[in-house]
C-alpha cells in the first residue's frame, strides 16, 4: 500500500510564472501543495499491527498500512512517534499526540477521555502456553498459576476481574518480555489480544508455544483521537470508503493471510 512521506517541493520559476499568468497566484499554489502534518503515536511491538522493519528501520504492519491509507485519503501527512502502549492514551489526552493507532480496544472508560474512530478490527483475548503444557485450556485453569500480560491492557483488567488474587498476574511493558517470560518458564501462561498471540505462535514461537482455549471478551479496535479532533470525521469517511472499494480487505489479507469475510 502507499506510504505517507513528508517532503517539500519547489516549482521551477517558469512553472510559477505560468501559474501566475493563469491567475492562480502563489498563495493558491501553496494551498494546493501543502498538507498539514499530524502527530501520530503507535506502539513499536504489537505485531503484526506495528513493528520495526529491521532492514529499513521503518515501522510496518497492518495498522501502519491503515493509517497511511487514511492519511492519503483524508489529506494529511503522518509524523509518526513510537512509545510504550501504556503511554498512548495519556499522550492523546494531553495533546502531545493528535492520533494514535496501536490495536487500542474501544472501552467505555477510555471513551470518557479520548474519542475513537469507528471500529476497524474485531478482536478478543486468548491464552498462550508452552507447547508441552497440556494442563491449561481455559481461564479457570489459570487459578493458582502464574500468567503474564501487558501493562495498561484490557487483558490485564480481564484477568483481575476473573481471577484477582487466585492467580499470580504479572504485567510486562512489552510483548517481547511476555513471550520471553513464557518460553523461559518464568510464567505458566500468557494472556493477550488474539491476533498477537496467534501471530507469535505461528512465527517465532512455532513448535515452542501454542494458543489454547476459546476467544474471550470480543473486542473492537479503534483509532484514538483527542476530544474534538478535526480528523475524526475524515478518518471515519476514509475507513468507510476503504471498506467499500476493497482496499481494507487487501490490507487485511496482506497481514493475516485471509479476508475478514473468511473468518
Amino acid at each position: 500500500m502507499k506510504k505517507t512521506t513528508i517532503f517539500h517541493t519547489s516549482l521551477p520559476k517558469t512553472a510559477l510564472a505560468a501559474a501566475v499568468a493563469l491567475g492562480l497566484g502563489t498563495a493558491s499554489l501553496a494551498v494546493a501543495q501543502d498538507k498539514p502534518t499530524v502527530n501520530v503515536a503507535t506502539d513499536p511491538s504489537f505485531v503484526p499491527f506495528e513493528m520495526m522493519d529491521q532492514e529499513t528501520g521503518e515501522m510496518i504492519g497492518f495498522d501502519m498500512d491503515i493509517i497511511n491509507e487514511i492519511a492519503e485519503r483524508a489529506g494529511f501527512d503522518v509524523n509518526l512517534t513510537t512509545m510504550e502502549f501504556a503511554g498512548i492514551i495519556p499522550a492523546i489526552q494531553t495533546g502531545n499526540q493528535e492520533i494514535a493507532i496501536a490495536g487500542v480496544t474501544i472501552t467505555e472508560e477510555r471513551a470518557e477521555v479520548v474519542d475513537f474512530s469507528d471500529p476497524y478490527y474485531d478482536s478478543g483475548l486468548r491464552i498462550i502456553v508452552r507447547a508441552d503444557n497440556d494442563d491449561i485450556e481455559t481461564i479457570e485453569d489459570l487459578a493458582g498459576r502464574s500468567v503474564a500480560t501487558r501493562i495498561g491492557s484490557t487483558s490485564y483488567d480481564f484477568l483481575q476481574e476473573e481471577l484477582g488474587d487466585d492467580a499470580d498476574i504479572t504485567p510486562y511493558p512489552a510483548m517481547s518480555d511476555i513471550y520471553m517470560a513464557l518460553l523461559g518458564r518464568n510464567v505458566d501462561a500468557a494472556f493477550y489480544d488474539a491476533p498477537n498471540v496467534s501471530y507469535f505462535a505461528q512465527t517465532r514461537g512455532e513448535g515452542r508455544a501454542k494458543v489454547v482455549g476459546p476467544l474471550y471478551e470480543g473486542q473492537q479496535y479503534g483509532i484514538v483521537f483527542h476530544k474534538g479532533s478535526e480528523w475524526l470525521e475524515p478518518t471515519n469517511e476514509a475507513l468507510a470508503a476503504m471498506r467499500e472499494d476493497g482496499t481494507y480487505d487487501e490490507i487485511y489479507q496482506t497481514w493475516f493471510g485471509e479476508t475478514p469475510n473468511d473468518d
